[in-house]
């Protein structure tokens, strides 16, 4: 049976997703539409893109992968939730709103479906959800990005980012407040805190670094377990900034999940 694939984004994610399923996987996905900001014509035998929600949930999905920010999320969570399909979250900041994030919890329960936290951009979640089990007594994650991915935040009006000589702190606080205030940067501490000590628990410090040219991220935990540390230093996307190249590889990985018969790190 043909796994029924719907997105939400057409961007880096989502165009990433449609040219590995049309290489590697069109006998097993299909992907009947995409949901986007601007109507498009289909690229051949490719999905029908729509701006038209209604159109979108005309179609019956196994899941929904949502690459298109907080306000895709925010507008159409619930509701792909509700029409029975599961929905894979890659701008998990959205829930950093306990409305939005109670209001998709309750469909989810309500219909049996699953709101899928997609590691995206970040390692090690099953490390932190097991040791969370036991309990944490804290978890610190550090994001550094150079400056130039901190254009077109709150930063920017706070600090000359494009004459920045040394590594400076531009957020020291909670993922609930961090993520909120930089919707693109970093949705990973999100989902951090909701694989270990929750939106309010976990300390988040963000740094503009101008001595990088990579998104250098550290998370250090300790509880009942013991304790670790995980860093990454990952190349950025020549496409955005903001995000690293691992983001898209990632949300190929939770696709090919959904359909193999194998699954590591659950």
């Amino acid at each position: 049976m043909t796994f029924k694939l719907g997105l939400i984004g057409a961007g880096a994610i989502g165009a990433d997703v449609i040219d590995l399923v049309a290489r590697e996987h069109s006998g097993e996905i299909e992907i009947p539409a995409v949901l986007v900001r601007q109507p498009r014509e289909p690229d051949g035998n490719g999905p029908n893109f729509t701006n038209d929600p209604e159109a979108f949930f005309s179609h019956q999905y196994d899941a929904v992968l949502e690459g298109a920010g907080h306000s895709a999320i925010i507008a159409h969570g619930a509701r792909v939730l509700n029409a029975g399909s599961d929905l894979i979250v890659t701008s998990v900041g959205a829930f950093t709103d306990q409305a939005v994030y109670d209001g998709c919890l309750e469909a989810a329960q309500a219909n049996g479906t699953r709101m899928l936290i997609a590691s995206a951009g970040i390692g090690s979640l099953d490390i932190l959800s097991g040791a969370a089990v036991g309990g944490l007594d804290e978890v610190v994650m550090t994001v550094r990005k150079d400056p130039s991915a901190w254009f077109g935040t709150v930063a920017e009006g706070q600090y000359d980012l494009a004459n920045m000589t040394e590594p400076t702190v531009i957020f020291e606080g909670s993922p609930r407040a961090g993520a909120a205030s930089y919707p693109q940067n970093v949705n990973i501490s999100a989902a951090v805190s909701l694989a270990g000590a929750g939106l309010d628990r976990t300390k988040l410090i963000i740094v503009a670094d101008p001595t990088i040219d990579t998104h250098v991220i550290e998370i250090v935990a300790k509880g009942a377990f013991g304790q670790y540390s995980f860093v990454e230093n990952v190349a950025v996307s020549e496409t955005n900034r903001k995000t690293g190249k691992i983001v898209a590889m990632a949300v190929m990985k939770t696709v090919r999940n959904l359909i193999s018969p194998v699954v590591v790190g659950v």
